[in-house]
Order: structure tokens, then C-alpha cells, then sequence
């Protein structure tokens, strides 16, 4: 079980209840994964964002192989991307400093970034006390208040950073 760039919430359980596993960097890097793409809220209804790879030789490829390309200036892209929807959030306004130093970092590996991102996450939740998860159905969501459900009602499953930003330190409540 590996966590992907801002994984969704769904994928945030199972990670949970599988007792927070480490990454094993061997495991085949599959294109199509969330491995390098988030899918997150947005004005005009969800928005997926995508980590542009280099392109590797061969069939397959470890995931702690593969480097993220600068191609598209992909980083201001999702920064702006996740504060202009978020900007309004309840809890962005206290996070945004610690994301904003991972996503203009110098990681070139996508597994690097990746990990900077999700153990932030896990620091915000308090997750590092936490031994094991009780829900009833990982797939269910627990509806929460997000900042454009007036325009185009709640999104299920989203980016465990869409849970993050509108519940701060309450979204464990919600994993």
C-alpha cells in the first residue's frame, strides 16, 4: 500500500488501517496511478493536478526511480492551483507556509516529494500516535464543509488535502 501525491481520503484509510506502512521504493511505478496526480475541489467542480515524469527507458520503471520533470513550470501551477481554491478554507491560512516549502523544494524524485508531502500530513493529523483506524466503510465519506459545495455540492473522495484544509486538526475525525 503507497500513498500518492495528496492522495484521496479513501486511499488515506486503507493506509491507516493497513498500521501506516512505509514505502517500499521497489514496487513498479504504474502511469496509471495517483501516484503523481490529486484530484481536488475547485470553482468549476474537481480538478485533477498531475506531476509531469521524465521519461524513463524500458517497460517498467520502481517508483523510487522516477523524476519528476520541471516541464510546465508544474509546481507554480499546483501551488496556485490548491491557494487560489483553498484561500478561503478555514485552515489553509495555517498550513499554507509548510506546503508552499515542499512544493518549491529542490526534490527531483517524485517518491521524495511525495513522502515530504504526506509525512506534513501526518504531522497535521497527529497521525504518529495513531495505531489503527476504526471506520465502517472506507469508501464513504463523512460530508464535511467545503468551500464550494454551494456552487456544485459535496464531492466525495476527494485529496486528503481538501479534508486538511477545511477541518484542520479535525479531519482525523473524519479518517
Amino acid at each position: 500500500m503507497t500513498l500518492g501525491y495528496l492522495s484521496a481520503i479513501s486511499e488515506w484509510k486503507k493506509w491507516i488501517s493497513a498500521g501506516m506502512p512505509v514505502m517500499d521504493e521497489s514496487v513498479p511505478f504504474n502511469k496509471h496511478t495517483d501516484y503523481n496526480r490529486c484530484q481536488i475541489d475547485s470553482p468549476n467542480g474537481p480538478l485533477t493536478l498531475t506531476i509531469p515524469i521524465q521519461k524513463y527507458e524500458g517497460k517498467s520503471c520502481r517508483i523510487g526511480d522516477v523524476m519528476m520533470s520541471e516541464h510546465g513550470d508544474w509546481r507554480h501551477k499546483h501551488w496556485h492551483a490548491l491557494s487560489s481554491t483553498y484561500f478561503n478554507s478555514p485552515f489553509f491560512e495555517y498550513y499554507q507556509d509548510d506546503f508552499k516549502l515542499i512544493y518549491f523544494g529542490n526534490q527531483r524524485r517524485l517518491v521524495d516529494f511525495n513522502t515530504q508531502l504526506n509525512q506534513l500530513i501526518v504531522e497535521l493529523l497527529s497521525l504518529k500516535s495513531l495505531k489503527q483506524s476504526i471506520y465502517n466503510n472506507q469508501h464513504s465519506t463523512t460530508q464535511y464543509y467545503q468551500v464550494f459545495a454551494h456552487k456544485h455540492g459535496f464531492i466525495t473522495n476527494l485529496s486528503i488535502i481538501d479534508l486538511l484544509f477545511n477541518l484542520g486538526p479535525e479531519a482525523i475525525l473524519t479518517l
